[in-house]
């Protein structure tokens, strides 16, 4: 069943005369006599790393080609009362510490709004890049080859994406409901763990595993569901936000730039549909990769992304619809401690940044020390909720483990909880206690969080949404 007020023939021809004029559909001009309580604004722009830039943080190949584009996609969000939401998500690997603020600054400039009231996340493509400009100043400084990013090519691609919001905001449009819908995913996400042949844990499925035995293994904790919610003015559907819980990559460390399998199927999306606005964010995922049903070969690409594809397709005739009665943000500030076992002190991390011969080890260090200053300066990390009344959309930082978004939805049962990773990226990876005994081998370096992160994470996540419910 299609979504309630939705014709298929009427779809078909209004995408036809669009193609044919080669433009997208008009906003419909606004009418006075209306007087909606929200309104809603939509924005894209290029955010391409050119050739030669550093791809996940300098430990791949650089960028050598371009296959595809890389974009920053977002909404801003108008409610009753005139302070803007502005939530985007950005075809990158991670976006870390000061560079996470250079971009909520900017954005929260173009909207018109707090700086805390702009939640942006990366999807975590792998051919692209990690921004961290501490870290970068920190291996420039100590004259170090390895390099994580261009603090100029970053500067030019967040006022790229603040001019396209600001010009965004000029064509909002009123929105009077929101709909939920969900899907079962087909053979993408399986779980990094699985026991190996002795009886024992082992972490190594990996976005591609050549391991035959790996990928014969059960799927494991996963959340198998993706979610859609969407903004709507009466029946005419605005703006749709799909999210799912796996690493985004099919292949990845050839210097070929692109959006993935996720860009593909978001892509299908947009041009079949070409008036509702397209959003992807990757859920929960740290954990989480497409490395049971993925041997690596690039003609695997395709594949999944049909089938993401049609998780968007099933997630959307799923989806109802309800009147938006209410729109509020809360935000709990969340302070994890640092790692400081060998390796991670102060000490170490500068020893690294200035002695590992290579380039890559040098940039994880300079990212750790990144982090690391923060951290000790009682930095908190924001964990936003937006609260609809009967769905919520919440906000993790770094690679968060899938059983913190299993948690979430336990929660609110009783609730639409759709719940992002990857936002402020400085943690790395945020995995959950049992993986740190049983020494998931992905947290060796990728890391920067002390271990009982799991308990405040949990408890952080329990006050947002319960503090939520009480709005």
């Amino acid at each position: 069943m299609r979504p309630e007020g939705q014709s298929t023939r009427r779809t078909v021809i209004r995408n036809m005369a669009a193609l044919a004029g080669g433009l997208a559909f008009e906003p419909r001009p606004f009418n006075p006599t209306i007087a909606p309580s929200f309104r809603l604004a939509t924005f894209s722009a290029d955010v391409t790393i050119p050739i030669g830039h550093p791809c996940m943080g300098g430990g791949i190949s650089p960028a050598k080609v371009v296959l595809d584009p890389l974009e920053a996609r977002g909404i801003v969000l108008i409610p009753n009362d005139g302070r803007p939401i502005v939530i985007v998500a950005v075809d990158w690997c991670e976006i870390r510490n000061d560079a996470y603020d250079r971009w909520r600054v900017a954005l929260a400039e173009a909207a018109g709004t707090d700086p805390s009231r702009v939640l942006v996340s990366c999807v975590h493509q792998h051919d692209a890049p990690v921004v961290d400009l501490t870290a970068e100043r920190l291996l420039r400084e100590h004259r170090a080859t390895g390099s994580v990013c261009d603090p100029e090519f970053h500067e030019t691609a967040v006022r790229r994406v603040a001019s396209a919001l600001e010009k965004g905001l000029k064509s909002s449009v009123p929105i009077t409901h929101f709909g939920t819908g969900m899907a079962k995913v087909d053979r993408v996400a399986a779980n990094r763990r699985y026991l190996g042949a002795d009886g024992k844990p082992t972490f190594g499925r990996t976005s591609a595993s050549r391991d035959a035995y790996a990928r014969e293994q059960p799927e494991g904790t996963i959340d198998p569901y993706l979610r859609t919610l969407s903004f709507w003015d009466g029946d005419r559907p605005v703006a749709a936000m799909s999210v799912y819980a796996t690493h985004p990559m099919s292949y990845y460390g050839r210097g070929e730039v692109s959006a993935d399998f996720i860009g593909l199927a978001r892509r299908r999306r947009q041009a079949e549909e070409l008036s509702i606005f397209q959003i992807y964010m990757s859920g929960c995922s740290g954990n989480v990769t497409a490395g049971k049903y993925n041997n690596g070969a690039p003609e695997n690409r395709p594949v999944l992304a049909d089938r993401i594809y049609r998780g968007m397709v099933d997630a959307w005739e799923a989806t109802r619809r309800q009147p938006i009665t209410t729109v509020t943000l809360q935000t709990i500030p969340l302070r994890l401690s640092p790692r400081d076992d060998a390796g991670f002190t102060v000490a170490d991390l500068t020893r690294r940044l200035t002695t590992d011969p290579k380039p890559f080890g040098q940039c994880l260090a300079a990212m750790g020390l990144s982090w690391r200053k923060r951290a000790d300066a009682r930095h908190a990390i924001d964990l936003p909720v937006l609260d609809l009344g009967a769905a919520q959309w919440l906000l993790l930082p770094g690679e968060s483990y899938v059983e913190f978004q299993l948690h979430a939805q336990r929660v609110r049962p009783d609730s639409f909880v759709v719940t992002i990773g990857y936002g402020e990226c400085a943690t790395g990876y945020l995995p959950i206690e049992r993986a740190i005994k049983e020494h998931d081998s992905n947290l060796n370096d990728w890391c920067w969080v002390a271990p009982g992160s799991e308990r405040t994470l949990i408890g952080a996540i329990d006050a947002a949404l319960s503090k939520s419910a009480r709005k």
